[in-house]
């Protein structure tokens, strides 16, 4: 059901409360503008607050994230939509837009919530927890992390069974099942987009045994393991709950593969591997890592030092293309790979196998717009109207775009673009 439509104004609209998101949103807000920041997920944060480390410092990325969260949640110039979708975007003749975004309910009352989790230990529903890329449940009461931004619970309203234990335990009686979806009419001056990426889905390679093989995981699945907030104390592989000795991964899983849809290199893979490869190397330290790799892209500001302190760390990087991955009755998995260096086929037996994900473009934010006005570049990123002199300009004027939906990049350079697109909007809404 809908409610009642709510009318406002802003001076710019944010898509995405990610770190490129939050990043413009706060310079923007920092400059005297009034922001609302939209995202869809139920805390701002993205991506990176879900990671473990960052390469190539192996500085916490929690640490970085969260003070960040933090000053955006608390800024007075910063509304913040959270559980919210921008549905469709029009530009007024007068150069303003008008924005309809719907907002999700969350069936708790969010002024009301202290985040006690006393609902979710209560509930009798458990479920998978994306939060935790499925490696472990979750109640359908539940907050979705333990660093989230807002940290208010939200019921999972297509699992629950409205048996009524979250309401008789919450302190606040703060759960409410009569909420409905909410309308907001937004109008605004500028718009940034910042809607990141998503992860390819190892199910299109069926060869890899990807939703089949238990141990074989995605990199995510890995950094959520690896990280300070992870769903074990330790590293496990989730078929039988062993400790693993011989982890391989396999890079390139959906980049420069023209198979699959995604032809260009995702830039990101080499690094996040060779950086979880050393956090492994730490955590297990009798554990054999190996890398499966076509090239190594470690084309950044001290990459290749970091590539080579995994060489002396002692992680093994084979030169290899995989063909298929088999299991044995233990859970053990056979890897078949050309090793490109001696032209001959060859066979080894991992533990585990982490397929290195590559990075696709996020294409909600084309379908906003009306008649698919905003344009895309050929691998369906937002096309950049001038990329050298105006990296954040886009096809329509008052728009602009920061962050990887532009195109595969690493957490600098996407804050990096947040900064040139709040600049772009900031002097836009100066002119105007």
């Amino acid at each position: 059901m809908q409610g009642e439509i709510i009318n406002a104004s802003f001076d710019a609209l944010v898509i995405g409360g990610g770190i490129a998101g939050g990043e413009a949103a706060l310079n923007l807000a920092n400059n005297g503008f009034k922001v609302l920041l939209v995202e869809k997920d139920l805390s701002i944060g993205g991506k990176m607050i879900l990671l473990s480390k960052v390469f190539p410092t192996l500085d916490c990325s929690a640490c970085i994230t969260t003070p960040k969260v933090s000053e955006i949640s608390r800024h007075p110039g910063i509304t913040i939509l959270t559980g919210s979708e921008v549905r469709k975007i029009a530009k007024k003749p007068d150069n303003r837009f008008e924005a309809e975004i719907i907002k999700n309910p969350r069936y708790v009352i969010a002024e009301d919530c202290t985040g006690c989790q006393l609902c979710e230990q209560a509930c009798p529903v458990l479920v998978s927890d994306q939060y935790q890329y499925n490696l472990v449940g979750r109640k359908a009461a539940f907050i979705p992390f333990s660093i989230a931004s807002p940290r208010i619970a939200a019921i999972d309203i297509e699992n629950c069974t409205l048996c009524g234990a979250c309401e008789k335990v919450c302190p606040t009686k703060c759960i409410d099942f009569t909420q409905e979806t909410e309308v907001y009419k937004i109008n605004v001056k500028t718009i940034v987009i910042a809607t990141g990426f998503n992860l390819f889905d190892p199910l299109k390679i069926p060869r890899y045994g990807y939703g089949t093989y238990k141990n074989v995981l995605t990199s995510m699945q890995m950094e959520r393991q690896l990280a300070p907030t992870r769903p074990f104390n330790t590293i496990l592989r989730p078929g039988d709950g062993k400790v693993p000795d011989r982890i391989a991964y396999v890079l390139c899983t959906g980049s420069r593969d023209a198979t699959v849809g995604n032809p260009i290199c995702s830039q990101i893979c080499c690094m996040y591997s060779i950086k979880q490869a050393q956090l492994l190397m730490g955590a297990l330290p009798m554990a054999d890592v190996t890398i499966y790799y076509l090239n190594i892209r470690s084309f950044g500001k001290g990459f290749e030092e970091f590539y080579e302190q995994a060489k002396g760390m002692g992680v093994n990087f084979v030169k290899g293309k995989i063909g298929k991955i088999t299991e044995k009755e233990n859970g053990n998995l056979i890897l078949r790979y050309e090793d490109i260096n001696e032209n001959v086929v060859k066979e080894n037996e991992h533990d585990m196998v982490l397929l290195s994900v590559g990075v696709l473009p996020n294409t909600d934010s084309n379908l906003i717009f009306a008649d698919g006005e905003l344009e895309l570049d050929q691998f369906n990123f937002v096309h950049q109207a001038d990329p050298l002199a105006s990296p954040a300009k886009t096809s329509i004027e008052g728009v602009f775009v920061a962050g990887t939906a532009t195109g595969p990049m690493d957490i600098p350079d996407s804050i990096l673009s947040a900064g040139s697109a709040s600049a772009e909007a900031i002097s836009y809404l100066i002119r105007n």
